[in-house]
């Protein structure tokens, strides 16, 4: 008798799945600091303008364009001994980690070049371990509970990570120069080497997680080399052109993540100025980005369950909405502005982002069997390789938007106290911009149309013809 798991409906134990997540966390350890941290280290510590900062953001964006398709059709083409995609955990990731370090290094500190090289390298090789890791999750299982649960580890897995680096003021002020009032000093130049310790620690434990996840990972759904052989970069687009749903998600990742990206990397400045924390306060005022994580996360199935996909992302964006529209509120009326109500907005806003954008991986799997059952080719290299053109884009926006913003309200970095100007600049780079763009994610979201039922059948179908 046939099972389950010979139709390829595979059940990962929690070792397996936990391993998996371990990926992503290792992902945002490395490359989580660098999107919210690497633009305030430019423009407080290295020395760049936000401007040219801005500007650097962009054209690594433009880059990836061309960069991410290349990385999709080789993943898919090749067959490492280790593994068509696992084994890029490995050979992408050490140089990512190496890469990462430098980037926050001030050896050349003002050098637009230098920069450019390590952020440019950097970015290259995220996609070498991104794109693959991405595609893993598809050739797990075909199982639609399976991979529900599985995402929902590896978002816990990556909240975790993403706890660990929001709590970077802290760890800097360890190794941070004392000012003469005793506080430690992480938003100067003085501070750089304190800056270069803690990215080397969180990219070596990244590493580590990474060659984890290697280990525990096992390729079960994948494309037999002699398919694989025909796979081009040019089928990322010809995908995209042909494959309804997969376009619905693309645009969904582009908004998502520019709403994300745009307020991470506000949130240092919004801290400093327009709220005047301590290390301490801007620590657990992040942390308050990630614990929703923890609470809400392992509930998905459930709720997912109870009101389907998409009203799971109309109840979650729109409580992500609430959170920034009472921010807003509390930061502009003077007797609201207290810390305590901040985090509670915080939280609120959080618990939105979290359980939506997490949620939104488990959709990556669906769109590669919705493009396998019309045109017969599993290419989840080149799907992921255009989830994450799209993600990277999304995440230019977090760079090339507040750097523009910054610049036009008249941001100094020198100045400890910012005009009126500037610092409604930056609240409207936590809370407006970051709010217009998740309604416009909600309409997005509205077009997906692979229910369950549907991607059920569709992969019952798949195994069936292929059988």
């Amino acid at each position: 008798m046939e099972t389950n798991e010979e139709k390829g409906f595979y059940k990962l134990s929690w070792l397996q799945r936990i391993g998996f997540g371990s990926g992503d966390m290792a992902q945002n350890l490395i490359y989580q600091t660098v999107s919210i941290w690497l633009l305030f280290f430019y423009t407080n510590v290295y020395g760049l303008d936000p401007g040219t900062a801005a500007l650097m953001f962009l054209i690594v964006r433009l880059v990836d364009v061309l960069w991410d398709p290349l990385v999709g059709a080789f993943v898919d083409k090749g067959n490492p001994k280790w593994g068509k995609y696992r084994s890029w955990l490995i050979l992408g990731g050490i140089p990512l980690a190496g890469l990462s370090i430098l980037c926050f290094w001030n050896g050349f500190s003002g050098s637009v070049v230098y920069a450019y090289i390590t952020y440019v390298g950097m970015s290259m090789c995220y996609t070498l371990v991104n794109v693959p890791y991405g595609a893993l999750n598809s050739s797990l299982t075909r199982d639609t509970n399976e991979i529900t649960v599985l995402t929902s580890t590896r978002m816990f897995m990556a909240n975790l990570g993403a706890l660990i680096v929001k709590s970077l003021p802290m760890v800097i002020a360890i190794f941070a120069p004392v000012a003469a009032n005793g506080e430690a000093i992480t938003d100067k130049p003085e501070a750089a080497s304190a800056w270069f310790i803690t990215m080397t620690i969180f990219a070596l434990a990244g590493l580590a997680l990474l060659i984890f996840c290697f280990v525990q990972c096992k390729e079960r759904v994948v494309m037999d080399q002699k398919e694989s052989e025909n796979v081009k970069a040019s089928d990322l687009w010809t995908e995209f052109l042909r494959n309804r749903p997969l376009r619905v998600l693309a645009f969904f990742f582009i908004t998502a993540f520019a709403m994300m990206s745009v307020g991470n990397a506000a949130d240092a400045y919004f801290m400093n100025y327009n709220v005047g924390a301590t290390p301490l306060m801007t620590t657990a005022f992040m942390w308050l980005g990630t614990i929703p994580a923890f609470i809400f996360m392992p509930l998905v199935p459930a709720i997912k369950r109870k009101i389907g996909k998409k009203g799971m992302f109309y109840l979650f964006l729109g409580t992500a909405i609430v959170g920034m529209a009472m921010m807003y509120i509390f930061v502009q009326v003077e007797s609201l502005k207290r810390f305590d109500l901040l985090c509670v907005a915080q939280f609120v806003k959080s618990t939105g982002i979290i359980v939506a954008t997490g949620y939104m991986w488990a959709l990556v799997p669906e769109v590669v069997s919705y493009g396998e059952y019309t045109s017969g080719r599993r290419i989840a290299g080149i799907v992921n390789a255009l989830t994450g053109l799209f993600f990277k884009a999304g995440m230019a926006l977090g760079g090339v938007v507040p750097g523009m913003v910054l610049a036009m309200v008249g941001f100094n970095a020198d100045l400890s106290q910012q005009t009126p100007m500037a610092e409604q600049g930056i609240l409207w780079l936590v809370c407006v911009i970051p709010a217009i763009l998740l309604l416009l994610a909600m309409w997005i979201i509205s077009k997906y149309e692979l229910e369950d039922d549907v991607i059920d059948k569709i992969n019952k179908e798949i195994e069936a013809r292929n059988k």
